[in-house]
């Protein structure tokens, strides 16, 4: 598999997230619940992958978001999801990861990804609520949604990362 299907399969699944999601979506938990289904494809790519293609990944696939998604503060997503997963990349690189150290760091990345997300909105004054607020009512309703998703996913994503590196030794 090439990094070009891996591009496609994110774009595919920008637009699971974004158009199908908001249908599937209890209506009572509609604007609570947020899916981040390509930051936890990022997540599997630094796991799997290396550090450089998350970045990457997280970079370009955070600026889509805050064109699409977030305009009224540009660069945020790109920043913080490219950054997290670089550094996902960097803290587990030589290890070999497992179903659940792989569920324990897309849970810990989200947790922290939210999290600098809501502390930025913060910062320049988009929102007034109290982080305790933001946790029960965004942050962890959200990340459950993203544990089910990395659990579902697993097996394939990391199949498809393993393919992809082998066939990049096979290239060197």
């Amino acid at each position: 598999m090439t990094m070009n299907r891996v591009v496609v399969m994110m774009l595919a699944i920008f637009v699971l997230e974004g158009a199908l999601m908001p249908w599937i979506i209890p209506a009572g938990f509609g604007d609570r619940i947020v899916p981040h289904f390509i930051f936890v494809f990022v997540l599997f790519s630094a796991l799997y992958g290396n550090r450089h293609q998350a970045l990457l990944l997280g970079a370009g696939f955070g600026l889509l978001q805050d064109i699409v998604y977030y305009g009224h503060l540009l660069g945020g997503h790109f920043f913080t999801m490219g950054l997290i997963g670089y550094l996902t990349g960097v803290l587990l690189e030589r290890k070999r990861a497992t179903v659940m150290m792989a569920i324990t760091v897309v849970g810990f990345a989200c947790l922290l990804y939210d999290t600098s997300m809501f502390y930025m909105y913060k910062v320049f004054r988009i929102t007034d609520a109290s982080y305790a607020w933001a946790l029960l009512h965004y942050i962890l309703p959200s990340l459950f949604l993203q544990l089910a998703f990395a659990l579902a996913c697993y097996i394939p994503i990391r199949r498809m990362f393993e393919s992809l590196g082998k066939l990049d030794s096979e290239e060197k």
